[in-house]
């Protein structure tokens, strides 16, 4: 099959899931699940377009099944932890809220906009299997750096959770380990992470083109589906204790807090 026929088969699965996704949702009353079938959906695709529809390069390809696959069983599996213990994302309890009457219509489009964008961040993935060099030091950089961004967001995680488990953190600000340099560091390190296969795709063909994912990937951290809404939430559970938070503490870039 010609491989960049992939991503057409692949966006045509994604909307089934989504639709699948949006039907559960309906009766769970949980959209948050989205974020869980998004990841997922990444990570089978990424892992797919690398091994099943690229001529590059054998070893690179099973790297990178093999790493986007890792990302995804890690990144969905504490999704889906989050979604069985805890209640609802208020990111999306307010979205429903202001979306009112028309939140069930509007969920299904924006459902299935994440099944294109799986698609659209799984195309790295598709790119780098294109080479049909050896792997080299850009292939080893990339590992290093997802070795690093994988570590660390799971590090930041496993500290929030254990502020959220502690009663004395009840209603007060995580500011443990790394959450004391970031307001999202989980946010920065997923961020990192995609720099590895900009990395791992820049001895293919066209492989510049992939460092569309970080840059887009920022821009929805920084401005859109990230920091705003999150932020938002946490100002109307904390207030004043996250407004002194956001004073002294960088938003995403880890850096020492101002005193």
């Amino acid at each position: 099959m010609n491989p960049w026929l992939m991503p057409l088969f692949g966006w045509l699965a994604m909307s089934v899931v989504m639709l699948g996704v949006w039907l559960v949702q309906r009766r769970s009353g949980d959209a948050g699940i989205v974020d869980a079938a998004w990841t997922f959906g990444v990570g089978a695709l990424g892992a797919s377009f690398s091994l099943l529809s690229a001529n590059g390069n054998w070893p690179r390809r099973l790297l990178l099944a093999a790493l986007v696959s890792a990302w995804a069983l890690r990144l969905g599996g504490y999704i889906v932890q989050r979604l069985v213990r805890l209640p609802e994302d208020g990111r999306y309890r307010q979205m429903k809220l202001e979306w009112g009457g028309n939140a069930q219509s509007r969920l299904f489009w924006f459902f299935q906009m994440q099944a294109l964008a799986a698609v659209l961040f799984a195309l790295p993935m598709l790119i780098a299997a294109q080479s049909t060099l050896p792997l080299n030091a850009w292939d080893y950089s990339g590992l290093a750096v997802w070795c690093v961004a994988l570590l660390g967001e799971t590090v930041a995680d496993r500290q929030m959770a254990a502020c959220r488990h502690d009663p004395a953190q009840r209603g007060q600000v995580c500011r443990r380990g790394l959450w004391r340099y970031s307001r999202h560091p989980n946010y920065f390190f997923e961020w990192l992470h995609w720099w590895s296969y900009f990395l791992l795709a820049l001895s293919a063909p066209w492989g510049w083109t992939t460092i569309a994912a970080p840059l887009v990937m920022l821009y929805l951290f920084l401005f859109v589906t990230g920091i705003p809404p999150t932020e938002a939430q946490s100002l109307r559970s904390r207030g004043d204790a996250y407004r002194e938070y956001q004073r002294t503490t960088s938003a995403f870039f880890p850096w020492p807090p101002r005193t």
